[in-house]
């Protein structure tokens, strides 16, 4: 494309000698005022945060701060009673304890007294079976050494008739084994 260098329509152009003697912020004459807007608008700003901008954030802070205080002694209060609830919980767990350790003792002590009882009458039950028994004993022994004399004065014959051929007396016999017998 080629550039013509005709000015496009609808533009301006105005030469810089228009605009006075540089940048305006920093032109010397307009200090004054400008400091003077400058002081205007720092008291404004200074009234319109000390007035209403501050005090809403103070309250702000200070509505927090309540909140926080709020909850931590709620949260407090929460901590206290489940201390509570644990110590309660602790005493009924030492109380029931207790209870079970001495419940299990009455119950150990019962079944020992009934176990010791049974045993007493196992014992009588037997004592009187032992003494039964050594009666039925000394009756058989008695009446086993009754007829071990008779059976020993017989055999006694038989075997001094067998050895020497004569048949001894049997009040002789029974002397010798009474005799005997005796020692």
């Amino acid at each position: 494309m080629a550039q013509s260098n005709a000015e496009p329509a609808g533009s301006v152009e105005v030469p810089a000698s228009e605009h006075g003697a540089g940048f305006p912020p920093f032109n010397s004459h307009t200090f004054a005022s400008q400091l003077l807007w400058l002081a205007l608008l720092f008291v404004a700003l200074y009234v319109l945060m000390s007035r209403v901008a501050l005090p809403r954030v103070g309250s702000i802070l200070e509505a927090r701060r309540r909140h926080i205080d709020a909850d931590l002694a709620e949260a407090q209060r929460f901590k206290d009673a489940s201390d509570a609830a644990i110590a309660a919980h602790e005493t009924a767990l030492a109380d029931a304890r207790g209870r079970a350790q001495a419940l299990a003792n009455e119950t150990r002590a019962k079944a020992a007294a009934a176990a010791d009882a049974r045993r007493k009458q196992v014992d009588a039950k037997l004592h009187d079976r032992i003494r039964e028994a050594e009666k039925a004993i000394a009756v058989t022994r008695s009446s086993a050494m009754a007829n071990l004399r008779g059976m020993a004065v017989e055999a006694a014959g038989a075997i001094v008739e067998r050895l020497t051929g004569v048949t001894p007396a049997s009040e002789e016999v029974g002397q010798a084994v009474t005799k005997v017998l005796k020692r």
